[in-house]
């Protein structure tokens, strides 16, 4: 059975060889642990040592998320702007940034942390808005010289191909801030959902030559539109302004035969999780295990036999392995139900050792596929 036929089948609910074993990237300090401990690649030069992303290790199967992000390089789909990146300042533990598109943002030099925001390249303006959608509809340097080599050595390798094919919350809370964006939807509820029209059609019409000569397993959206205590905006606001444009991008990916769609948020999602499923999502991820002690269980007691990727608690990771092969065992009568993929919810933090994740694809490996790895 190859990956993309395990893949598939799992989430039909049919029967499989075995388990994938995925995880969803780690930390940069993570990575640097792991060569001090030892780590060497498999593949020399295919970890890139400054994303999230990876790095593939001896036991897992091929890494989905690879290349994800940049859709393998066969279509830019971000922002294009005219503003010269530069420095602004910098000292011995930060640097102060200015991006293309005029964003100017703290970063930490060691890594530790999230970039901060010092301005936002949008304000919740019309006359902003006009100016910042020209970055969009620019065409120029959008797809690369070759494009058809690219998308045909794509479409050859045996891995689960994947392709982060639209964000219609996080891309304009990124350009205008989390305050900005919720004060939209009721002093501007019109223009956000112009905005987010814009960028489903922006996505449709950028991903159009692309998925005519690769043949993709899932499309991964990109939202991240929750917190510690529920989303960031109500059901009722999703149905108001998302819902249509969500439909609109899923049948427009699965009429061009990519047949499961992804959802990727961040924190206490429950109460979205019935409109995503109405707008037609297929999967949802993660599942924050770790905050809330959500499992695959309870969740399809609520929403029914939902698929879903996530749910391994980070901490037993780095905990006694007799706790990470309680969790795992916790989540087996899930697995075997199928339509259901156990990885760590977030990125694995440095506190895991390469050791530590050496067992932990041992354990996966013993407990879902009775030592069988790949």
């Amino acid at each position: 059975m190859t990956h993309r036929e395990r893949f598939h089948k799992l989430f039909n609910f049919q029967e499989v060889d075995r388990i994938p074993c995925y995880f969803f990237g780690s930390w940069a300090e993570t990575k640097a642990r792991w060569v001090k401990e030892g780590f060497k690649e498999i593949i020399p030069g295919h970890t890139n040592w400054h994303v999230d992303a990876g790095p593939q290790l001896e036991g897992m199967d091929p890494d989905w998320e690879t290349g994800m992000w940049q859709v393998h390089g066969l279509v830019r789909t971000d922002p294009i702007g005219d503003v010269q990146p530069c420095v602004i300042s910098e000292d011995e533990e930060r640097k102060v940034l200015r991006s293309s598109i005029g964003e100017e943002y703290i970063v930490r030099k060691d890594g530790t942390s999230i970039s901060h925001t010092l301005k936002y390249p949008m304000e919740p303006t019309r006359e902003s808005w006009e100016r910042f959608k020209v970055y969009l509809d620019k065409d120029e340097g959008r797809y690369p010289a070759d494009l058809e080599q690219k998308a045909a050595k794509l479409g050859e390798s045996d891995k689960v191909l994947t392709f982060m094919g639209g964000s219609l919350y996080a891309f304009p809370r990124g350009w205008m801030g989390v305050e900005n964006v919720s004060y939209m939807m009721y002093d501007d509820p019109e223009l956000l959902e112009e905005i987010v029209a814009h960028l489903a059609d922006h996505f449709m019409r950028l991903m159009e030559p692309v998925l005519e000569k690769v043949k993709f397993d899932f499309v991964y959206f990109f939202e991240d539109c929750c917190g510690s205590s529920g989303p960031l905006f109500s059901p009722a606001k999703y149905k108001e302004i998302f819902d249509v444009h969500y439909r609109r991008l899923i049948k427009f990916y699965k009429e061009r035969g990519v047949p499961l769609a992804l959802i990727d948020s961040d924190g206490f999602s429950e109460p979205l999780i019935p409109c995503w499923q109405d707008s037609g999502f297929d999967l949802f991820f993660p599942i924050e295990v770790g905050k809330w002690g959500a499992n695959p269980a309870d969740l399809r007691k609520k929403f029914g036999k939902i698929k879903i990727f996530g749910a391994v608690d980070k901490k037993y990771m780095y905990g006694p392995e007799a706790e990470l092969r309680r969790h795992f065992e916790t989540l087996k009568p899930s697995v075997l139900e199928g339509g259901y993929l156990p990885i760590p919810d977030h990125r694995v933090p440095p506190e895991v050792s390469y050791e530590q994740m050496l067992r932990y694809i041992r354990v996966f490996h013993e407990v879902f596929n009775e030592g069988k790895v790949v």
